[in-house]
C-alpha cells in the first residue's frame, strides 16, 4: 500500500478548517501540521481549531518554520487572495521543501495581470524543484477550465461566455461581506475603489482562456455593479434593508482583434433566485452548460484536496490548472 501524502494546512480560517476536515476524510491522505498567526489559535490543538470533536495531537504554530522537524510533502495554502499578502508565504514554502497547492486567486494564471510575481514564483519552485498550483471553484474550473475542456468537442471556436449566478445566503460570512452585504451604495463603491471587495479572479480566468486557445488579447476590461435589495433579506450574518446592497455583479470582458472573444459574468447575493452556472460556447458546433448545485465552498476545498495527488507527482514550477493531467475525485 501506497505511503499517505503528509499535508500541512496553512491558514486555518473558515476555509482552511474545512479543507483540514476534508483531509481528515480521505485516504491516502495525513494531516501532520496546521499554521495559522492567530494569536487565539496558536499553540491549540489542530483538531480543537478546526472544529473535531477529538484532539489531533498536533498543535498549531504561527510560522511554518516551526514545523521544521515535520515531515511533509505538500501544503495545502489558504491564506489571502492578493500576490502582495502572499507572494513571501509561497516561496517561504517551497525553500522550504514542499509542494503548495493554494486557493490564492491571484495566482491560477498569473501571467496577465502579474507578470513579475508569476516569474519569480516560478523560478524558486523550480530551484527547490517543487510544484506551485492555485486552483479553486472559481477561478480554476467554471469560468476558465471547464470551458476550456469542452471545447476539446469543438471544431471552431468564436465565443465563450461564462455565467456564474450564487444565491451567496448560503454562504459563509466572510464571502457575504465581501460582496458588500448589508452596505449603502455609497460605501459599496467607495470599498470597491478599494480594490480589497468583490471577487478576485476574473482576469486569470480571462487570460487562461486567451492563452490556451492561442487568441491574442487586444483589450481587458471589466465593470462592477451592486445588487440592491427591494425586499427585507436576513441570513445567520447579516440583515439587510430595502435600499442596501445585497451583493454584487461583476462583467469581465476579453475582446480579440476581430472583437469581443470572452465574456464572464459573476452574480453573488444574497436570496439570490435561480442559482445555477451556464456556459455558453459559440462555434461549430454552438454548445450550452447549465450546472446546479455548485457550492463555492464545498467546491472549492473539493478541487484543492484533489489536486494534492498531481501536485505531488508534478514537474517543478509555477502550474496552472490546464497544465496538469486531469483533476478528479480519487
Amino acid at each position: 500500500m501506497a505511503k499517505p501524502i503528509r499535508v500541512i494546512q496553512y491558514g486555518l480560517g473558515p476555509i482552511g478548517c474545512m479543507m483540514a476536515r476534508h483531509v481528515l476524510e480521505r485516504p491516502g491522505l495525513q494531516l501532520v501540521g496546521g499554521v495559522d498567526i492567530d494569536p487565539n489559535k496558536v499553540g491549540k490543538d489542530l483538531g480543537q481549531v478546526i472544529g473535531i470533536e477529538r484532539d489531533l495531537g498536533i498543535k498549531v504554530v504561527a510560522k511554518l518554520a516551526d514545523l521544521k522537524k515535520v515531515k511533509a510533502d505538500v501544503v495545502l495554502h489558504t491564506t489571502s487572495s492578493y500576490f502582495d499578502l502572499f507572494k513571501s508565504q509561497i516561496i517561504e514554502i517551497v525553500k522550504a521543501g514542499y509542494d503548495v497547492v493554494s486557493t490564492s486567486e491571484e495566482m491560477s494564471f498569473p501571467w496577465l495581470a502579474h507578470p513579475k510575481e508569476a516569474k519569480a514564483i516560478d523560478a524558486a519552485a523550480k530551484r527547490a524543484g517543487k510544484t506551485v498550483l492555485a486552483t479553486g471553484v472559481n477561478p480554476g474550473f467554471l469560468m476558465d477550465s471547464l470551458p476550456l475542456y469542452l471545447t476539446a468537442i469543438c471544431q471552431r471556436v468564436d465565443r465563450v461566455e461564462v455565467l456564474r449566478l450564487m444565491n451567496a445566503s448560503k454562504r459563509r460570512g466572510p464571502f457575504q461581506k465581501k460582496i458588500g452585504s448589508g452596505m449603502t451604495v455609497e460605501q459599496f463603491n467607495a470599498e470597491m475603489k478599494k480594490g480589497r471587495m468583490g471577487h478576485v479572479g476574473l482576469p486569470e480566468s480571462v487570460g487562461m482562456i486567451f492563452d490556451t486557445l492561442g487568441k491574442k488579447l487586444v483589450k481587458f476590461e471589466t465593470t462592477v455593479e451592486p445588487v440592491v435589495a427591494d425586499k427585507p433579506v436576513k441570513t445567520e450574518f447579516f440583515d439587510v434593508q430595502p435600499g442596501y446592497v445585497r451583493g454584487l455583479k461583476q462583467v469581465a470582458r476579453g475582446y480579440a482583434p476581430e472583437g469581443e472573444f470572452v465574456t464572464l459574468t459573476f452574480i453573488a447575493a444574497l436570496d439570490e433566485p435561480d442559482e445555477h452556472d451556464a456556459i455558453t460556447i459559440t462555434g461549430k458546433p454552438n454548445l450550452r452548460v447549465r450546472l446546479e448545485g455548485t457550492h463555492g465552498d464545498i467546491a472549492t476545498i473539493a478541487i484543492a484536496v484533489n489536486a494534492v495527488k498531481r501536485v505531488y507527482k508534478g514537474k517543478p514550477g509555477l502550474m496552472t490548472m490546464r497544465d496538469l493531467p486531469l483533476v478528479t475525485m480519487w
